[in-house]
């Protein structure tokens, strides 16, 4: 009998226009939900709400739905689909935007399908708090909420954020918002401060040198994998986010050791993520893709400890 237990993703579907040293790529499909979505539903059932416009393509939300993507909660909204513009430095580290157009995202307000509600797995993808927390209202009793935020949120909407804090299990960003969000350089201050604030634990992404874990049984390090062609990093935290919410979603239980194979396979299926540009190669990610890097990140690792 399958342990395998239904993930409800809520997040932004978008078009992507992306300055990359490889290259210009437009109208690249993205958006937090879409990267997550496909990386989780590796492992998992997976059901969106999200909002796309009459410009996004039904082709992709075809190829959702044969990954076993729910897609009755994604709206489809007169208008156009959510647009970001990017321009990346030449270290595919640094990146700045250049355009944010919201269009159809402006006046999106999550509408829990009934029949999502009892889902025990929620990822809350960056969006606004304010709308983070209508969600909180709409779901009965989940087993596990992971949420994300960013920079923009932490200084625009700090009371929000900290309503938001008190109540999901994990918290996932990346270094330079810890530090924003606990008024602390430290990476480890930063994390003591915030899961003073509610969450259970907290995931501090640290690009190409991996993630870590802080929860009350200490400090777990998940390693980056070493890439030769990094091509595209958008998405990246996202196809995290989806790929530790995925692995756990497949197992009967969470414990602090399922917590710490989470943080490996989600660098795994990030690591993916960024050898393509936009979702091309999560949208065909299988769980064997995966669990051959987790194999090559363990013996990249692995100096015989258990015989010294």
């Amino acid at each position: 009998m399958s342990t395998q237990s239904p993930i409800l993703i809520v997040g932004s579907m978008a078009f992507d226009d992306l300055e990359l040293p490889s290259g210009h790529a437009t109208n690249v499909v993205g958006g937090s939900a879409t990267y997550s979505s496909f990386v989780a539903s590796t492992f998992a059932p997976v059901r969106v709400v999200a909002v796309v416009g009459d410009d996004f393509p039904e082709g992709t939300l075809g190829s959702m739905r044969a990954r076993g993507i729910d897609t009755v909660g994604i709206e489809r909204a007169t208008g156009k689909t959510f647009r970001w513009a990017g321009r990346y430095d030449a270290d595919l580290v640094h990146r700045t935007t250049l355009d944010t157009q919201l269009n159809v995202f402006a006046s999106f307000q999550p509408k829990i399908p009934a029949e999502y509600r009892d889902s025990p797995f929620l990822l809350l993808g960056n969006i606004h708090p304010a709308l983070q927390l209508e969600v909180l209202e709409q779901v009965r009793a989940p087993k596990l909420v992971v949420a994300d935020t960013m920079n923009f949120w932490i200084h625009g909407e700090p009371k929000t954020l900290a309503a938001l804090l008190a109540r999901v299990d994990t918290l996932v960003i990346n270094d330079e918002e810890a530090c924003e969000l606990s008024g602390t350089r430290n990476v480890s201050r930063a994390a003591r401060e915030i899961l003073r604030r509610g969450p259970k634990r907290l995931v501090i992404k640290r690009g190409e040198h991996g993630a870590l874990l802080f929860d009350e049984y200490g400090l777990f390090a998940a390693p980056g994998f070493p890439l030769e062609d990094v091509v595209d990093p958008t998405g990246a935290g996202d196809s995290f986010a989806g790929g530790f919410l995925g692995y756990l979603a497949g197992l009967p239980e969470v414990t602090p050791l399922a917590l710490r194979r989470a943080m490996i396979h989600a660098t795994a299926a990030a690591s993916f993520c960024v050898e393509a540009v936009g979702t091309s190669r999560v949208a065909t990610l299988e769980k064997s893709d995966i669990a051959r890097r987790v194999s090559e990140i363990r013996a990249l690792y692995d100096f015989g400890a258990s015989t010294m």
